[in-house]
């Protein structure tokens, strides 16, 4: 691959990195936001539960694959000069896709407390289940915004456009902050759900059309079920329309599960998968969406061995959320009172979420490899095998959730939720290594097995350190725990970058190198 294209990978990661960086921080000042004015109390339960139909309906169009699936077929016209077919088929597939997603949000707000009670069957309160039905119906309209959004940036991804489709999950989590400080005081939790609607409609679908308009957008209602393109495009969707992708299964296994446990379980979870995925955003997401288009370019001019290269080093990049993981595990209990313990969010509810954040972390690596693993497959346009070997991984999941449920409760489905995303990680790293022929898989696993070690050893020290800092400090609690997480993270970076250093870690190297010239550059 020519140093051009590294470089326009690195540009087009720096670009989603701050996007997922800044979406993440607005997403945990939402969070931040939900817990002051709902606490872990039944309101956040069904909360939570509301967007249980508008996923399943979210997974079932694809909405979330859109980028994935489409920029192979649009890429490939502009490839041969011939953009006006292109936007034809962009057309076809936005009317009669999203013609189809409008009778489905129909039928889903009229069966709304069936499905809910179907999904979520352990909550059995009326006042719950009657503010989860509600809130249900005002969110579901959202994911037609989000079908047609998705369509919207992948056009502008195709084009090497990153900017503007960067600021969709800003301005969807801004606009569900905004509708909590505006309407959570007198609606309650509702005020959110409203949030959710016009967020996503004013990130995902205005001002994309806006991001698409720059590129050329031509759209005209097109009913044309038979065109060859539509068809290639259902071949390679069905499979994840059909399939248990990671995240899917993360958030309906969760809220399932969570449902049996007692009030305030589901919300302290998900409090505690938010700040993971927070640090699984900055290093996989980025990394995943940005290196996509170059993947498939790579797939199409068949270069196998470079696109095996590139996969490998970003895999391997990944690796320093091991012990980054051990670091926020270490400092759970602190991280969430900073962030949370505020209005209703008390004492009792930081321990719980801290509980479920300790499990949750032993997986996080698993969620950010697997958003670069699966866009390898999606670069060849094989949808199958990822969506095949991804729903096998999640049904034989199934028993560590029930297992989690009775012997562990809440620390046990957030424990069931990490090795399920391991697994399926793992096999799904296996599965591309022998369609690939991937040689340099060792090197990768390699590589794994000594970042673990070193999370093992940094954890073991810092959690010692803790418990001293602890004796010491004797400011008030807010103060003190502040003070422990900056003198613990501090220390940490300093012995990280020292074993990159002593040990010839390029990957750590690399990071250190990154981090002394930011702070350079501010001084």
């Amino acid at each position: 691959m020519s140093q051009s294209m590294y470089r326009k990978v690195g540009i087009a990661t720096l670009i989603m990195m701050a996007s997922v960086f800044l979406s993440r921080v607005i997403g945990l000042v939402r969070e931040m936001a939900i817990a002051y004015i709902g606490g872990i109390g039944g309101g956040v339960d069904a909360y939570q539960v509301a967007f249980i139909i508008p996923e399943i309906l979210n997974h079932v169009l694809a909405s979330g694959f859109l980028s994935i699936t489409f920029i192979p077929i649009f890429t490939h016209y502009l490839a041969e000069n011939r953009e006006e077919e292109g936007w034809k088929v962009f057309s076809i597939i936005l009317t009669t896709f999203g013609s189809l997603l409008l009778l489905l949000i129909i039928v889903a707000m009229v069966l709304a407390p069936w499905l809910v009670k179907l999904l979520a069957p352990g909550l059995d309160d009326p006042v719950r289940l009657s503010a989860a039905v509600r809130m249900t119906r005002i969110i579901i309209p959202a994911q037609f915004f989000f079908f047609c959004g998705g369509l919207l940036m992948a056009v502008q991804f195709a084009r090497e456009k990153f900017f503007i489709p960067a600021l969709a999950p800003l301005l969807y989590n801004g606009g569900i902050i905004a509708g909590g400080a505006l309407l959570g005081h007198r609606l309650g939790m509702e005020g959110f759900s409203w949030g959710v609607l016009a967020g996503a409609f004013w990130g995902n679908f205005a001002v994309q059309v806006y991001g698409a308009r720059k590129v050329g957008l031509r759209f005209a209602f097109r009913f044309h079920p038979t065109h060859p393109d539509l068809i290639r495009y259902i071949k390679l969707t069905l499979p994840l329309m059909i399939g248990l992708t990671m995240t899917f299964s993360t958030e309906i296994f969760l809220k399932f599960f969570g449902s049996f446990l007692p009030s305030g379980s589901i919300a302290g979870m998900n409090y505690g998968l938010r700040v993971m995925l927070m640090m699984v955003g900055l290093f996989g997401q980025a990394a995943g969406v940005a290196s996509f288009p170059f993947l498939s370019q790579l797939a199409a001019s068949r270069q196998f061995d470079e696109m095996n290269r590139l996969l490998n080093t970003t895999i391997r990049y990944l690796g320093l959320l091991l012990p980054f993981s051990a670091l926020l595990m270490v400092l759970r209990h602190e991280v969430v009172i900073l962030l949370f313990q505020r209005g209703r969010f008390d004492a009792a509810a930081a321990d719980l979420t801290a509980q479920a954040l300790l499990f949750l972390m032993t997986g996080a690596f698993a969620f950010a490899v697997q958003t670069v693993v699966v866009r390898g497959f999606y670069a060849m346009q094989n949808t199958i095998l990822p969506a095949a070997f991804g729903t096998l991984a999640v049904l034989f999941s199934l028993p560590i959730y029930w297992l989690g449920l009775h012997f562990m409760d809440v620390a046990g489905v957030a424990f069931a939720i990490s090795l399920s995303a391991i697994l399926q990680v793992t096999v799904l790293y296996i599965v591309w290594n022998r369609k690939s022929g991937n040689k340099e898989s060792r090197i990768v696993y390699g590589f794994y097995g000594r970042m673990l070690l070193w999370a093992l050893v940094l954890g073991g020290l810092f959690e010692t350190v803790r418990w001293f800092l602890h004796t010491l400090v004797s400011a008030n609690q807010f103060a003190a725990n502040l003070i422990i997480s900056l003198v613990v993270g501090l220390l940490f970076l300093i012995c990280l970058m020292a074993v990159g250093k002593f040990f010839n870690i390029s990957e750590i190297a690399v990071f250190a190198s990154r981090v002394k010239a930011r702070l350079l550059r501010r001084s």
